[in-house]
């Protein structure tokens, strides 16, 4: 009888609770708003200062035939024999390997960039999809101004609208070469993924 009256005292509290519910003590801390302040710079300064940060190799292009003037300077100073790549765009100009296993450096493009984070965006979807930015030594990515947003939360919206109801079965956030200092706390890069990564951004405004 006891442990029925308690039980009854309790589902009347719940009840008047949902009557007169409390208000929320903390009303900014539902997601509704971004805890990062809005950039003050050009976003394509904020991934650039960033990226280089993480070790990240940037190359500015004012349009895409400095593009390949400046990424064939690198592949003959590098002397990088076997290139990789699958992307349409790119592919004739300067891929020359279809293995990727044994292939020196490799081309792809990205979704997005975010500036914030100096992130690159890549999905299964893309032609080169995940495992050329994974397996290959040295990765090379070319992407365009007009392809950064500031936070991460950006480039998942534009995703999701690009794609609407086929969203990617993967989706990847790359920032710069992979590293960990798991090893002796020393920070050791290429463990898992590519030694160095080098982001090509070329000027869309134009």
């Amino acid at each position: 009888m006891a442990t029925s009256t308690a039980k009854e005292n309790i589902l009347k509290k719940i009840r008047q609770a949902l009557v007169n519910p409390v208000p929320l003590p903390f009303p900014l801390s539902e997601g509704t708003s971004s805890i990062y302040q809005p950039a003050i710079e050009q976003l394509d300064i904020i991934f650039a200062e960033t990226f280089t940060q993480l070790q990240g190799k940037f190359i500015f292009c004012i349009d895409e035939k400095d593009l390949q003037n400046q990424l064939q300077q690198l592949i003959k100073i590098r002397e990088w024999m076997k290139i990789y790549c699958v992307e349409d765009k790119w592919n004739a100009i300067f891929s020359n390997t279809i293995n990727l296993e044994s292939c020196d450096a490799a081309i792809t493009g990205c979704e997005y960039l975010v500036a914030r984070t100096a992130s690159i965006v890549m999905s299964t979807a893309q032609q080169s999809g995940r495992s050329v930015s994974v397996y290959a030594p040295i990765h090379i990515c070319i992407a365009y101004t007009s392809q950064l947003v500031y936070d991460i939360k950006d480039a998942l919206q534009l995703v999701k609208e690009k794609y609407a109801d086929n969203i990617p079965s993967l989706i990847t956030f790359a920032s710069g070469p992979s590293r960990t200092a798991d090893i002796e706390k020393t920070l050791v890069t290429g463990v898992h993924g590519p030694k160095e990564v080098y982001l090509f951004l070329v000027d869309s405004e134009k």
